[in-house]
């Protein structure tokens, strides 16, 4: 019974998708096209025009071209998909690194604090819906790198999913292990390094989670805009050269990378997780 329940969403999953494959191979087809009335329309036969959206068929000859050299370095322009997907990774993990720096102690703080909780509140609200993207003007004035504002902008987007959820978890920790801790005499670092730390660890790895998940979609767009080198960048610049199956591969490789680092962090939040 436990393999078939196993192997039945995997059967469906595989079914979806030959039947999207199919579709898209149909509406892909190429379409008749007829003679207009006239004089030599007797003498012209109907002809075959292919379609503007590129097919299953063009889209892996793209996969194939693109991934003949996937690590060639030659410029932001003509760069292997592969490095551009690396240095994409690179700053979406050098801004997340440092998200955690901050967001794991300040919302230690924040949960066991309520005078800072109430004080940082105003901030983070205030704070929290701006769109990322919105700050890459201003880092790109203050630090005038690409790179810098790329992993400043992820640095944005990553904190406050981290910080709410750490927060949150801390503050949600039953007062009665927090009091037996005290009644034993245990300073503040070891409280929350002993007790709040293994309780609230499923809470921030799934915080985590999430601002990696966010990391990942902004990473794209803000590569977009400053250019250079990036998997954001190739997409645009497959744009610009017209070439919509190199957009298409780009994008289903991004699916399947946002994937991967969703399964990771999945699998440490069941590795910390603890039954009650």
């Amino acid at each position: 019974m436990g393999s078939r329940t196993t192997w039945r969403p995997v059967a469906v999953s595989l079914a979806l998708a030959t039947t999207l494959l199919f579709f898209w191979y149909v509406a892909t087809l190429p379409v008749p096209v007829h003679a207009r009335p006239g004089a030599y329309a007797s003498l012209m036969a109907p002809r075959a025009e292919a379609s503007a959206f590129p097919g299953p068929g063009r889209v892996w000859r793209a996969a194939r071209h693109v991934f003949t050299h996937p690590f060639r370095d030659r410029g932001p322009n003509r760069s292997g998909i592969l490095l551009q997907l690396g240095l994409s990774l690179v700053r979406v993990l050098l801004g997340f690194v440092g998200a955690a720096a901050v967001a794991l102690p300040l919302g230690f703080v924040i949960g066991m604090s309520p005078l800072w909780r109430g004080a940082l509140a105003p901030f983070i609200q205030v704070l929290r819906p701006i769109s990322p993207l919105a700050w890459m003007p201003l880092a790109l004035y203050t630090v005038k790198g690409a790179d810098a504002s790329a992993v400043f902008v992820i640095f944005i987007c990553a904190l406050w999913p981290m910080l709410l959820a750490t927060s949150h978890a801390v503050s949600a920790v039953p007062s009665t292990w927090i009091e037996v801790a005290r009644s034993l005499e245990t300073g503040r670092l070891r409280l929350a390094l002993s007790v709040l730390l293994p309780a609230c660890a499923p809470a921030i790895v799934n915080g985590m989670r999430v601002s990696m998940g966010i990391a990942w979609l902004v990473i794209v767009a803000a590569e977009m805009l400053v250019g250079g080198r990036g998997i954001g960048a190739f997409v645009w610049n497959s744009w610009n050269d017209l070439s919509l199956s190199r957009v298409l591969v780009a994008i289903f490789l991004i699916g399947v990378v946002g994937m991967a680092l969703d399964a990771l962090f999945a699998h440490l939040a069941q590795r910390v997780s603890y039954e009650t």
